[in-house]
């Protein structure tokens, strides 16, 4: 059709930015919790974007094989302890001293082989033997060198050890010093001054009582100390001479024995009973 005239075109324009203007206004009028969801759906359909793009797709197949000729990135080792480098350490001590004790053995080979040997064969032993003993010094040489770097490790773990046992100490002395102060703060030194003169004071009445309570009712006044002391010293007389007479008394083990009278079966025959008088004394047998 005719070309339209700019006043047509002006008012399509004028009609269409209204309707614009109308949309906007009535888009900012919308839930405010629906605008805060924007970015977030927005990166969510971003990131799918990028995963799903063919550039995405190139550079992983382009990785893949980068990967297989150089190799992925490996993690990150743990740095190793004193207790790793002292195992280490031990390791190889132990390893040289299995290489010196077969080197010796050789020497001692070689020592017997060359008594017997004469010429140019005694030589060539004693530069194998030589040589040998050149490779025992270095090894031996080589274990004093890891023995003085499993000492430093060993004093170096010791020291560790050390702190961590002050620092350990310290903090328990730190909450028994809490301890302490709340628990004497507990303590009252007058209660416990005038719980100590009370109980003084009840062991005074104690006493007290023990010494009514022994008190004897049957014992008059009118007996006197002298007398006592003289009934006294007449017992410990007496009972002295009982002991004198005790110790003049000759012990049994020292009397002499008496024979014993023979047994009736011991002399095979029974004795005829002893004739006694009117008054029960035996009568003497008549010669």
């Amino acid at each position: 059709g005719p070309p339209a005239s700019p006043g047509i075109l002006f008012t399509s324009l004028s009609a269409t930015s209204g309707c614009i203007v109308r949309s906007a206004r009535v888009s900012a009028r919308t839930d405010r919790a629906d605008v805060r969801k924007i970015p977030g759906e927005l990166t969510e359909l971003s990131q799918l974007q990028l995963s799903h793009s063919p550039l995405a797709h190139h550079a992983q197949a382009v990785a893949a094989p980068m990967k297989r000729i150089f190799g992925a990135r490996k993690a990150a080792q743990p740095a190793p302890t004193l207790g790793d480098a002292s195992a280490k350490l031990d390791a190889r001590t132990a390893a040289l001293d299995d290489k010196i004790r077969k080197l010796e053995g050789e020497l001692s080979t070689y020592k017997e082989k060359l008594k017997k040997a004469r010429g140019p064969a005694a030589k060539t032993l004693k530069q194998r033997a030589m040589a040998v003993l050149k490779r025992k010094k270095m090894y031996e040489a080589q274990r004093d060198q890891l023995a003085g770097q499993a000492f430093n490790v060993e004093q170096t773990s010791f020291a560790i050890d050390s702190v961590k046992d002050t620092l350990t100490t310290v903090e328990a002395m730190k909450g028994a010093s809490k301890t302490l102060k709340s628990e004497v703060k507990k303590v009252n030194i007058d209660n416990i001054e005038d719980l100590q003169d009370d109980l003084a004071e009840m062991m005074e009445e104690m006493n007290e009582v023990q010494d009514v309570l022994g008190q004897s009712y049957g014992i008059g006044d009118d007996i006197d100390d002298a007398e006592l002391d003289a009934e006294l010293d007449a017992l410990g007389e007496d009972l002295d001479f009982d002991d004198v007479a005790d110790a003049d008394a000759t012990p049994a083990y020292l009397q002499p024995a008496l024979p014993e009278p023979p047994s009736a079966d011991a002399a095979g025959e029974t004795a005829p009973p002893a004739a006694v008088d009117e008054f029960g004394l035996p009568v003497a047998a008549a010669s």
